[in-house]
């Protein structure tokens, strides 16, 4: 182990090592053996370096200490874990006589400081002690030295005041603080010499800390009449007391901690910042919010604006903006320390055109954020340039400025203009890095809400093009919708309904809820709505096309589900497949529907659901009643039953049909929106639009968080003189007798111009069932909007076209059937099939 003498310039108190020799300095390792010394140490125990290096430091004890009284060297009291200690031992001088020494020990780390003290990555102890000399007895002039250091201080600003308060004595930084010297002041009090109601509150401490004796700390922020600007104080107040306790009057001790005031001020509003900004996927509310955090903590008039270019493209593209030409930005939020803002030039929403050069286009263009004085040439010639805004800089005296560019994930989106006019004193670097910080953590608050409108438009778009554009004409119902889409919090729902018309003038009414939210939930919504009018077309019944609609959904879940495992972005770590603006994932697909078929000729509606909140019927007399209709599963479960349900149905019933966003919210229960949906459902009301919009009243929350369709439908009936059948026998010969008591009917309803195809169409589509099908048939005509021509039997087997060849005898009959009238087509029924034919007919005149 290196052991060396201690250079007395190393351990001397200035340069050249000054008054080095009356300090003893001796180092010793983690053993406990000397490994340096000083030409102190030898003056105070008598030791050259060459006679005690290498030697254990407990040899130079005159007696063991007390326990705990020597820092950790072997056969010493251990004391390991202290980084310093200081105490009196009683050491051996090299003559032999005792030397009692006050030692101050600095314990030594690996990293090579021992309390401060470097010492060249040595471990163990330094020690040091003040030689006995004139240089630790007490002088004479002690008392003046520290009157000295205490008045001269320029840093402490202290005053001692009498027990009336009033001044005695202050120090030098204490008598520059208040702009006065001790001879004007003495005799005053605080509040004589401060016009200030910081004032007051100190006299009332200083009176508190003269009867109680109790020390009180205050911190102010004011404007000291020796200063030109406010400052921050930490201040003590302490009562003075001679040697036998007689109270002497009061001191006040004020450090300035102006600069540890605005650091923690503006550690403040970045704490702020992040509750403040961004509480809401709002762009307009997101910068005002900005706005208002900054004003008037940080400036006097702030403005937000954002390019008028991304009003019209659907996402701006990333990268620098093209020089040479100026800027428009459209103002989107302004806040001011005056009411209604008179400092603005740009009213909001308003777009004003930025010249090449002006702070905010230079800021836009170099993405730096640039602090000004408003007398600069980049800024006076700008100003000079607009008379309203030069104006307004004079009016206000405008003296201060800074630009800072909105830019959030590589894109450029606008820029914040800070000024101070009441404010005193001009920004400073620190305010622009303050700036730069809430500009940052905005932009992307207010990217996320560019992102949000943008996907929302697109989704409520999509979902209303998806959407019934006009319900059809037809006979069977009386009907009135609404659909209303969540708040932006919640984002564009899945909801649709729909009104199909059916074969033999019947009607499907349907309502359906996807799972989740955005365009997701929209263009799932939008496939669901399609597969169920392909299926009503087949005319299956409600829980036949439940199940088919069950099997679709499943298919969809497990497309979507295979995609999200697909996507690159599955393997980033946090990634989940869910859209940052919606908060869904592409692999959560479910949904809800209720399918009814009402027949105005039976009078009768079949219904099924699947896991949709069940409808409403209110019968003529008003009675309300939810139809106790089997649940079913949600769609997308897979392998589970629907069930139907038949009723009849009177003429002038109504049939509501609803989402869930209707009667459940976050803070009400179910039970109690279905009550109110009753109530409302009871009262009169002059038509269906106008039941509509009291339903929504009535029982919707003032802020709804889910989408809501309601379809509402008054059924009708068909006169019986409007349905005409006839059983038919399975023989050839019948077929002249059924198209007799055709024509005899349609000349009772007045429509002899449709015999002729009516006469064709019967003849062959009871031919065919003769033929073909089974036992027992019948023909059915019924007149509505359109002449309806149906044959049913009990076979299953459904016809088709097929294209005849030249000397074939059949084949052509349902091409006939399909060229002369509007429309034509089968269903199944419970015993078999019906086949019809539609045709457009006009009354004799």
């Amino acid at each position: 182990m290196e052991r060396r003498a201690v250079d007395d310039q190393e351990s001397g108190p200035g340069p050249g090592g000054a008054g080095g020799a009356l300090t003893a300095r001796a180092t010793v390792d983690e053993h406990g053996v000397v490994t340096g010394w000083n030409a102190g140490a030898q003056r105070l125990l008598g030791y050259s370096a060459a006679q005690i290096l290498g030697r254990p430091a407990a040899s130079l004890l005159a007696e063991e200490p007390a326990a705990g009284g020597l820092p950790s060297l072997p056969s010493l009291p251990p004391l390991t874990e202290l980084p310093r200690w200081h105490g009196t031992l009683a050491l051996r001088h090299r003559d032999g006589h005792r030397v009692e020494a006050r030692v101050l020990a600095h314990h030594r780390t690996p990293d090579g400081v021992a309390d401060g003290v470097a010492d060249g990555g040595m471990r163990g102890w330094l020690l040091v002690s003040a030689v006995p000399g004139a240089a630790v007895q007490v002088r004479t002039d002690d008392d003046a030295l520290v009157r000295r250091g205490f008045l001269d201080s320029p840093c402490c600003s202290t005053s001692v005041y009498d027990t009336d308060l009033r001044f005695r004595r202050s120090t030098q930084s204490g008598r520059g603080v208040l702009g006065m010297s001790d001879d004007d002041l003495r005799g005053l009090r605080l509040t004589d010499v401060l016009d200030d109601p910081v004032a007051e509150k100190v006299e009332r401490a200083m009176r508190q800390v003269l009867e109680t004796g109790e020390t009180q700390y205050l911190e102010n922020h004011a404007l000291a009449p020796g200063e030109a600007r406010d400052h921050a104080w930490s201040v003590h107040l302490y009562r003075l007391e001679d040697p036998d306790g007689r109270v002497l009057g009061v001191a006040s001790t004020g450090h300035d901690m102006t600069e540890q005031y605005w650091a923690r001020k503006r550690l403040q509003l970045i704490a702020e910042a992040g509750t403040r900004i961004g509480s809401t996927l709002d762009v307009t509310r997101t910068a005002q919010e900005l706005a208002s955090v900054a004003v008037p903590d940080l400036a006097d008039f702030v403005s937000i604006d954002l390019l008028a270019s991304l009003d019209d493209l659907p996402e701006r593209p990333p990268g620098p903006l093209r020089e040479g030409a100026s800027l428009e930005l459209r103002r989107i939020a302004h806040e001011s320390v005056y009411p209604d803002v008179p400092e603005a030039v740009v009213a909001l929403g308003e777009v004003d055109t930025y010249p090449e050069g002006s702070p905010p286009a230079e800021s836009l263009r170099t993405g730096r954020a640039v602090l000004h004085r408003v007398n600069e040439a980049a800024i006076a010639g700008w100003v000079a340039a607009d008379p309203l805004r030069s104006a307004r800089v004079r009016e206000f005296g405008f003296h201060s400025a800074m630009t800072v560019p909105l830019s959030a994930r590589g894109t450029t989106l606008g820029v914040v203009a800070l000024a101070r006019h009441r404010h005193p004193d001009p920004f400073e670097q620190d305010d622009l890095v303050l700036a730069e910080e809430l500009a940052a953590r905005a932009a992307v608050c207010i990217d996320n809400a560019l992102r949000y409108t943008r996907e929302r438009a697109t989704a409520v778009t999509l979902q209303r093009s998806l959407l019934p554009q006009g319900l059809p004409e037809q006979a069977a119902v009386e009907v009135a919708s609404r659909y209303l889409p969540a708040g932006a919090r919640a984002g564009v729902g899945g909801d649709w309904f729909d009104v199909i018309p059916l074969s033999g003038t019947r009607v499907a009414l349907v309502v359906g809820d996807v799972v989740g939210h955005g365009i997701h939930a929209s263009a799932t919504m939008g496939r669901l709505r399609t597969a169920v009018r392909t299926l009503a077309d087949i005319d299956l019944p409600p829980d036949e096309l439940l199940t088919h609609l069950d099997d679709l959904v499943g298919r969809l879940a497990t497309e979507a589900e295979g995609a999200v495992e697909a996507s690159p972005d599955r393997a980033k770590p946090g990634a989940r497949g869910r859209s940052a603006a919606e908060g869904e994932s592409p692999g959560d697909v479910g949904a809800t529907c209720l399918y009814a078929v009402y027949d105005p000729v039976s009078r009768r509606c079949t219904l099924a659901r699947a896991g949709h909140p069940p409808p409403a019927v209110v019968s003529p007399d008003g009675t309300v009643e939810l139809l106790d209709l089997p649940a079913g599963p949600p769609l997308g479960l897979g392998g589970l039953p629907f069930e139907s349900l038949d009723i009849e149905l009177p003429e002038g019933s109504l049939l509501a049909l609803y989402t869930d966003g209707l009667i459940e919210s976050r803070d009400r229960d179910p039970d109690e929106g279905a009550a109110r949906l009753r109530h409302a459902l009871a009262a009169p009301a002059a038509s269906l639009d106008v039941l509509c919009d009291s339903v929504l009243a009535a029982v919707l929350p003032r802020r709804p968080t889910d989408d809501v369709a309601l379809l509402i439908a008054r059924t009708r009936a068909l006169d019986t003189d409007r349905v005409a059948a006839w059983d038919v026998p399975p023989e050839p010969s019948a077929v002249s007798e059924v198209r007799k008591n055709a024509l005899r009917r349609l000349a009772d309803w007045g429509l002899s111009d449709a015999a002729f195809v009516t006469e064709l169409v019967v003849s062959e589509l009871v031919t065919n069932a003769i033929r073909h099908a089974t036992p027992p048939i019948q023909l059915r005509l019924i007149h509505d909007r359109t002449l309806i021509c149906e044959v049913s039997d009990a076979s299953s087997t459904a016809p088709h076209m097929r294209r005849a060849r030249t000397y074939d005898e059949g084949g052509r009959g349902l091409l006939l059937v399909a060229q002369l009238t509007q429309r034509w087509g089968t269903r199944p029924t419970p015993t078999g099939k019906t086949i019809w034919a539609e045709q457009s007919v006009e009354p004799d005149l």
